[in-house]
């Protein structure tokens, strides 16, 4: 298997492209796209979620993901999210360790020790772990001065995914959501984010700052359908200040947006809707941007709808069959770089979805929730992944030589 590889699907005697940035892997007799890192047979109904991936010190990879549905667990402190390490830069994995009591979450290092940071289950508390090993043995979140940051002290809990984390002025932020209640999803999430000096204790609660709680208001798109905000990105903006871009749930048949809240110093949190709502294709589906220095643009992965895809009489969010790369000098105007994988066979059974990305040289490493044939039969749908895949997207930064602003 070759990088780059163009397969072709027959579908109703059309010959439809379906794209792959990097490997693919024959999993029963079924080419997948991209490596698998892991696999759970749908018919269990345990699902793969919250795909986070990381590069050690040493060049080792490191990724991880969690378990939801029926039989995962994940409405109980007992609920699972594996680690997985690959020293051959993504072209094996082995697991590296299975932690309970962490659920959507993602990985970063920092000062050479790995972490991963997220609730503790379903609406859980906010917990962190470290590990000094390479994500082999980690700390276990008892109380807040060992990685409980955030209890819930009420009915409702925390929520978030593999968002981004950066450092900026001295401190390490992120974005998550308090889930303030509300029976239709995901009306109850309002946003926040969290900081931290990056030389402090990040297992100590006392360590990070938390801004005020942000809720949508129905009203900012009447036309759309604002069904609420949530899996926040912190980023900096090209004014350097911090800003929150969140996904945003619209109706069937809509134009898709993110919307950009600013932190003002450590505790505030606001958001203007005349004029930071931005038109986002793939917006209403979980995206995870990052600015990268040597091209002095934000990039990000994907679920685009286009005309190959596009069904008015589905929500946007529930489209995640193709994946684009695209990229921005404002975080307002967004330019399509490349299609990175496609299949058009399935809308309802195929997704590749909440990818987690980083550079890695001139290239770009991803991991992937990927719904997809499993050789025994269909997935679940599309949301409800069968799969865990890591992607390779070469020569993304190779010609990128615009210096940062």
């Amino acid at each position: 298997m070759n990088p780059a590889q163009f397969l072709h699907i027959a579908l109703l005697g059309l010959t439809i492209p379906f794209t792959v940035e990097g490997q693919t892997t024959l999993f029963n007799g079924v080419t997948v796209p991209g490596v698998v890192i892991a696999h759970e047979p749908p018919t269990i109904k345990c699902f793969i979620g919250s795909p986070s991936i990381a590069i050690l010190p040493n060049g080792d990879y490191v990724a991880s993901h969690d378990l939801f549905g029926r039989d995962s667990g994940s409405e109980t402190d007992d609920n699972i999210s594996r680690v997985y390490r690959s020293t051959d830069r993504g072209q094996t994995w082995s697991l590296a360790a299975t932690l309970r009591g962490q659920h959507w979450s993602n990985l970063f290092v920092l000062d050479g020790a790995l972490y991963i940071l997220g609730p503790s289950k379903h609406h859980g508390d906010m917990v962190i772990r470290r590990s000094t090993d390479g994500g082999i043995t980690w700390t276990e979140p008892t109380d807040s001065k060992s990685g409980r940051l955030r209890s819930t002290g009420d009915a409702f809990g925390f929520h978030t995914s593999s968002v981004p984390v950066v450092i900026h002025a001295g401190r390490i932020w992120r974005a998550y959501e308090k889930h303030g209640g509300g029976e239709k999803w995901p009306h109850g999430y309002q946003a926040v984010v969290m900081s931290a000096a990056i030389d402090s204790d990040l297992l100590n609660a006392d360590s990070w700052t938390h801004t005020n709680t942000l809720s949508h208001n129905s009203d900012w798109l009447p036309d759309s359908g604002f069904g609420g905000w949530l899996e926040g990105n912190v980023v900096v903006d090209p004014d350097g200040n911090i800003v929150n871009v969140l996904r945003v749930q619209v109706s069937e048949g809509q134009p898709e947006w993110v919307a950009i809240a600013r932190v003002h110093g450590t505790e505030s949190l606001t958001f203007d809707p005349v004029n930071d709502l931005i038109p986002f294709n793939g917006g209403s589906k979980k995206f995870n941007i990052r600015f990268h220095e040597g091209s002095g643009k934000y990039w990000s992965l994907v679920n685009l709808i286009n005309e190959q895809n596009h069904n008015p009489e589905m929500m946007p969010a529930r489209i995640r069959n193709i994946v684009a790369l695209v990229s921005s000098s404002d975080l307002r105007q967004w330019a399509v770089d490349r299609i990175v994988i496609q299949d058009l066979s399935d809308v309802k059974k195929i997704g590749f979805q909440y990818l987690d990305w980083l550079p890695d040289g001139a290239d770009i490493i991803a991991v992937s929730r990927t719904a997809y044939p499993d050789g025994s039969g269909e997935a679940d749908n599309y949301h409800n992944a069968n799969f865990l895949t890591f992607h390779r997207i070469p020569g993304v930064f190779q010609s990128e030589q615009t210096p940062s602003p």
